[in-house]
């Protein structure tokens, strides 16, 4: 039977300091208009995020980021486009999913905001909880792991089980291994030869691994940030052949082509 491509997630920042692309959209015509072309080139889903989470980011009231976010939701979401919100705080899910918003994206898989959970048991959202270790985990604790595949599922595994005893069924919960959080380039990298370990947790998993700096490294020292869409690109079509429901990224247009080639190459498997 031939697989079907992964969901594709594409990333709608409105943030003055993203790492890749903070402050390209700096008014609420230019968001929505980014939002709807990144649907137009095959987004399945427009994933808003209006806080950085970039290392050494500084947070923001829970105001500011709704201001961002909650205009740019209502206007993609009255295009008819889907939408997710990226945020830690239960308060901006709870009035995200007000809006429209399909999908909850929480980088600290909770651990931010114990209200999360709940929230997400109180309006039924799809929810994705990504990897994520505390800043006060304590210098040197906070990226070191003894296998780093196995350390990754098993803390994995106590989110999930955080957002079941919440009363979240187990088929609304997205993981994502948290990709360049907490973790080297070789961790990265063993992780996504791993994607089948964490797979066996039961859940849907995201990959996410858009313009990362591991990704970087492999090319020449000048290259720009948006050089790292070729590389993204081809960890999408491995991905898709590690059975990874959905990737999110920046350059929705160079993703679809890595995965029309994949599914190319997936039908031909099974002609």
């Amino acid at each position: 039977m031939t697989r079907t491509a992964p969901k594709v997630f594409g990333i709608l920042n409105v943030t003055p300091d993203s790492f890749s692309d903070g402050g390209e959209y700096p008014d609420l015509a230019a968001a929505i208009g980014h939002g709807i072309t990144l649907f137009e080139h095959g987004a399945d889903v427009v994933d808003v995020g209006g806080e950085s989470t970039r290392p050494g980011a500084t947070r923001i009231d829970l105001e500011v980021e709704q201001a961002r976010v909650l205009p740019v939701i209502r206007g993609l979401v009255a295009a008819g486009v889907p939408v997710s919100i990226d945020t830690l705080n239960a308060d901006t899910a709870l009035v995200a999913a007000a809006a429209g918003a399909s999908i909850v994206n929480d980088v600290s898989g909770g651990l931010a905001d114990p209200f999360m959970h709940r929230v997400i048991a109180e309006t039924g959202l799809d929810y994705i909880a990504m990897h994520w270790r505390t800043p006060d985990a304590g210098a040197g604790a906070i990226d070191h792991y003894d296998s780093v595949v196995a350390d990754v599922r098993a803390e994995l595994g106590q989110r999930i089980d955080s957002l079941t005893s919440a009363g979240v069924d187990l088929s609304r919960v997205i993981i994502d291994p948290g990709l360049g959080f907490a973790k080297t380039a070789e961790h990265n990298w063993q992780l996504l030869a791993g994607l089948s370990d964490l797979e066996s947790l039961g859940c849907r998993v995201l990959v996410g691994a858009s313009r990362k700096r591991f990704l970087g490294e492999l090319l020449s020292d000048d290259a720009t940030v948006a050089a790292r869409d070729l590389p993204t690109a081809v960890v999408t079509a491995l991905a898709a052949d590690a059975g990874a429901w959905a990737v999110r990224v920046h350059d929705v247009a160079s993703t679809m082509a890595a995965l029309g080639v994949w599914s190319a190459w997936e039908k031909g498997r099974s002609a």
